[in-house]
């Protein structure tokens, strides 16, 4: 066994499986099993054009060396990041812990309440330092979280408002750059006009739906917005505030003077800056607002025996069920952040979150006055963490990179630095010497903080975090316990093989992930200067050029932080094409019938009309159907939304005839990159005629899914379109005739990124084929071994299937059982559901990725083969083993037993279970129940019981 490969860990078939496995298909070598499976019209004639792949110590070693390039300088610069300590209970046991990180979107509830207390424990937080009564479980940044509060609150104009199309949304001239410019992208297809100016001038005008303000300012003052408010809701004008998390501990919250959204980032609530994400973006708002809420909410139900559980509450409210009618696109959170965040705030506790709040508010004060010492003028007179100082801002910044120190250059005559929870004495001192220098002066030591605070009116009298989640778990074993214990409530893939079809849940490699803890690459501020990140700025560049090279397009962004924000950054760019070339009013885009959800929202969201075509009786694209309406609609058609291999799962032969239709047409096509698993090395975007897509590089790249994000979703462009891709107003990045910002960050989610490169790097162009090889191996494995006793509902010309399988459960309800039995009996065999009733309702969709073992699909098809026996045994239409899934400890312990099959069969149907038995903490969970009384935050039992 050649033990330095790669590619040898991560495929899970071994070479003495694929004989049995290639017999068990019908095919005689995996040549054949290919040819039949993607049109050869479409394959490419020669391999990806990338090195050959690295070793994990060869790997590991160039990730050291690259590091080393990065500099490790003191970053002041605020602007919404800064600085945290990660603590090392929480890095240790979520961060770095499988267990957390590779678990699944909890869709099904059972198998997931450890993420879903510790996301209701998140939404508690957010609920009680904002003083709002509803949060929901993340966004993804501050900046796409505060252009989600503009487009709900355009959503929610009075009927008088829409009547009077009233479309101007105003913006304190004091909110963060790289907020203002995602609200100028999204505010323009929408028709939205962003005012910005002076909060204090404004004029109450009844042009106006909403507002945003920041709190504090972009430069640290801490203004009072109260007044504001009051004259904003006599104009019927509501108002949303970005807000700093950290200082809303010692700052009255935004809902005490009665702000209707607040929005921000709890990146420094223990996130690393990681160059500028992940991190979870937080929104809170108004009870009355719940159903207009984007994104994911975390609620209280209960379960069969009417024991509490959580779920997924509101879900009829979200993009994937509204469409084209959707107010968001939003489809990935930052769970994975998020949960650190929660718990951040159950490790430190109210108590512990006022220490450090004081100590940064300390910091600054004491800092003030050793520079007002030194003759230099601070211009805030409230303020939380950050100064603003009047001076010669290029002789600050040479002495203070000489120091290896940054701040933030406003202009020629101002700077201003930003405190965090890691600046000590040690760090005052050297700043007040840089500025020593710079006056010419000597330096005062600072030996103590000062306690005195510069918060007057604006200062927090209510308390926060008084649940006992949050004054329980204050030392190291009892945190460490804590989340052991929701642990193991959750089934990731360190326990079994997750098989959800879309979602690609491959193996996430520890040697990819490790460089994520080291602090050369986790603790860099976005907006350092760009020579201080040279080793992110090699991996970044030659990251984009990775898939350029697999996608065979001329120009990648990085910055999209989730595949539906990649969707609509392409359909922008796309859009802004057109406009170059005088054709702004091309606005059409087909989209067909079996697309995921979040095409149509995200086509919305973009300015565009949605026409949707037609899908023939095997699934595939309606040919006749696209070419009557991209003719009907060729003066104004905009673009066609694909995904490919199709949403069901097959490689459509027509596929080159379609995309060429479009062009005849004059649109663009944007094909959807969920499905590149099957696509790597064998076919691309390019070959097939797309112009742009996007890609999950949380699929099929390898960053893991983190309970339901972190998400990456770059866009990879033709030639045409290079010039359009995204910028961002601090760091410049993008084409020459750039889109505004999609994200706060200059290249998004950079930290996480470093396991895509990571991944590309060691599996070499010949992994990486090999890698969609054996994902169209195994999918077709399962298919030939289910359909003996399942239907498979569509399949490619000669019978193949792409990477996933849609398998049948409908046949079943004349025996009384419906798709979500099968996939809560699942659990009890100790595997994840397929993705349930997508695309189509009444089924599954199974993907199991390369790098799962034979035995684990042996293990996973014997699991359904078995489900299916039973549904044919059913002694009773109600008590049955599959309406009475998933079965609990308690229940198999209690004294009595009433039903009609026996504990073992409940519990052990098969002898591999014996061996690694998962135990659901809850029954099946009560959605209608959580939805009729919704609680979405640690309300005391008793609140619980009287609902």
């Amino acid at each position: 066994m050649k033990t330095d490969s790669f590619a040898l860990r991560h495929i899970g078939p071994r070479a003495t499986d694929i004989e049995h496995m290639l017999k068990t298909i019908g095919v005689d070598s995996i040549e054949q099993l290919i040819y039949e499976t993607v049109p050869d019209g479409i394959r490419l004639k020669k391999d990806l054009e990338l090195p050959v792949g690295l070793s994990e110590s060869e790997y590991s070693y160039h990730m050291l060396q690259l590091a080393s390039k990065n500099k490790l300088f003191k970053s002041y610069i605020g602007l919404g990041y800064h600085e945290a300590f990660t603590p090392s209970v929480i890095k240790r046991n979520i961060f770095e812990n499988p267990g957390w990180y590779t678990a699944y979107t909890p869709y099904q509830a059972e198998i997931a309440q450890g993420r879903l207390e510790a996301l209701l424990n998140f939404q508690t937080m957010i609920c009680d330092l904002t003083g709002m009564p509803l949060a929901n479980a993340s966004l993804l940044d501050e900046a796409t979280a505060a252009a989600e509060a503009m487009t709900m609150l355009f959503a929610l104009r009075s009927r008088t408002q829409k009547k009077e199309n009233t479309h101007k949304f105003f913006v304190s001239e004091e909110v963060l750059p790289q907020t203002l410019a995602v609200l100028t992208t999204k505010a323009k297809p929408l028709g939205i006009e962003l005012v910005v100016g002076n909060h204090s001038e404004f004029d109450f005008s009844g042009e106006f739906f909403g507002s945003l303000l920041q709190y504090p300012a972009k430069h640290g003052e801490v203004l009072s917005y109260e007044d504001f408010v009051k004259k904003a809701h006599a104009s019927d004008i509501k108002v949303a505030v970005a807000a700093d998390i950290l200082s809303l501990v010692l700052l009255t919250p935004p809902g005490e003077f009665d702000a209707d959204v607040v929005v921000g980032t709890t990146q420094r609530f223990g996130i690393p800056l990681g160059y500028g994400g992940p991190h979870a973006g937080y929104f809170a708002t108004r009870e009355e607002y719940k159903r207009n809420i984007p994104g994911r909410i975390i609620g209280v139900s209960k379960d069969k025996d009417g024991n509490r559980a959580l779920r997924m509450a509101l879900q009829t409210r979200e993009q994937h069920i509204k469409r084209d009618k959707a107010t968001s696109n939003i489809c990935t959170a930052q769970v994975l952040l998020a949960v650190m965040a929660g718990m951040y705030a159950v490790y430190h506790g109210p108590e512990g979150l006022k220490y450090i709040a004081n100590k940064v508010h300390g910091s600054a004060v004491t800092l003030a006055g050793s520079l007002e010492k030194l003759g230099f003028e601070q211009l805030n007179k409230s303020y939380f963490d950050t100064l603003l100082i009047k001076a010669d801002a290029a002789k600050v910044k040479a002495t203070a990179e000489s120091h290896e120190v940054n701040f933030l250059y406003i202009d020629d005559n101002h700077v201003a630095l930003s405190i965090n929870e890691a600046t000590n004495i040690d760090d005052l001192n050297v700043i007040v010497k840089i500025f020593a220098e710079v006056a010419g002066k000597e330096a005062e030591a600072i030996t103590e903080l000062s306690d005195v605070s510069t918060i007057n009116g604006t200062k927090r009298s209510s308390s926060f975090l008084q649940e006992k989640v949050f004054n329980s778990y204050h030392s190291e074993t009892e945190m460490m316990r804590y989340i052991r214990k929701l642990e193991r409530r959750d089934l990731s893939l360190n326990h079994s093989m997750i098989s959800l079809g879309s979602c690609t849940m491959k193996l996430n490699a520890a040697t990819e992930m490790l460089p994520l803890s080291m602090a050369q690459w986790a603790n860099i501020h976005p907006f350092v200067p760009v020579e201080q990140a040279e080793g992110y700025q090699t991996v970044l560049k030659e990251l984009e050029h990775q898939l350029n090279v697999i996608t065979g397009f001329a120009g990648t962004s990085l910055q999209p932080n989730s595949g539906a924000q990649g969707e609509y950054a392409g359909l922008m760019a796309i859009h802004s094409y057109h406009e170059s070339r005088g054709e702004g009013h091309r606005n059409i885009c087909l989209i067909p019938a079996s697309a995921h959800g979040t095409n149509p929202a995200s086509a919305v969201l973009a300015g565009m009309k949605v026409v949707v075509t037609k899908t023939d009786d095997r699934g595939n694209i309606d040919v006749d159907d696209l070419r009557e309406k991209a003719e009907k609609h060729k003066d104004n058609l905009s673009a066609l939304m694909v995904t490919y291999p199709s949403t069901h799962g097959v490689f459509e032969s027509s596929i080159k005839e379609i995309t060429q239709i479009i062009h005849d047409n004059g649109g663009q096509v944007y094909m959807d990159g969920a499905n590149m698993n099957a696509q790597v090395g064998l076919t691309n975007p390019a070959t097939i005629g797309a112009d742009v897509c996007h890609l999950n590089l949380h699929k099929t790249f390898a960053i893991p899914h983190g309970g339901g994000g972190p998400g990456v979703g770059p866009i990879c462009v033709a030639e045409h379109l290079v010039e359009f891709l995204p910028s961002n107003p601090v760091i410049p990045t993008g084409g020459s005739n750039a889109i505004e910002a999609i994200s706060a960050a200059p290249w998004g989610s950079s930290l996480v990124c470093l396991i895509s490169y990571g991944y590309i790097k060691m599996l070499g162009a010949d992994g990486l084929k090999q890698s969609t090889i054996n994902a169209i191996l195994n999918a077709n494995y399962i298919k030939s071994r289910l359909e003996t006793k399942f239907d498979i509902l569509y399949t490619g010309e000669r019978g193949r299937a792409a990477h996933e399988m849609i398998v049948d459960c409908r046949p079943y309800k004349k025996n009384g059982i419906e798709v979500v039995d099968i996939a809560k009996r699942l659990i009890d065999y100790g595997f994840h559901a397929p993705t349930v009733s997508f695309p189509v309702a009444g089924t599954l969709m199974v993907e199991p990725t390369e790098s799962e073992s034979r035995q684990e699909l042996d293990r996973f098809c014997d699991a359904l083969l078995s489900i299916r026996e039973e549904i044919d045994t059913l002694a009773d239409d109600e008590d049955n083993v599959l309406k009475n899934a998933p079965h609990t400890l308690q229940m198999l312990t209690d004294d009595e037993w009433k039903h009609p099959y026996s504990r073992q069969k409940a519990a052990y149907p098969l002898e591999y279970i014996a061996e690694n038995k998962f135990w659901p903490s809850v029954r099946r969970v009560d959605d209608a129940f959580g939805d009729r009384n919704l609680m979405c935050t640690c309300a005391p039992i008793e609140t619980y019981i009287e609902a």
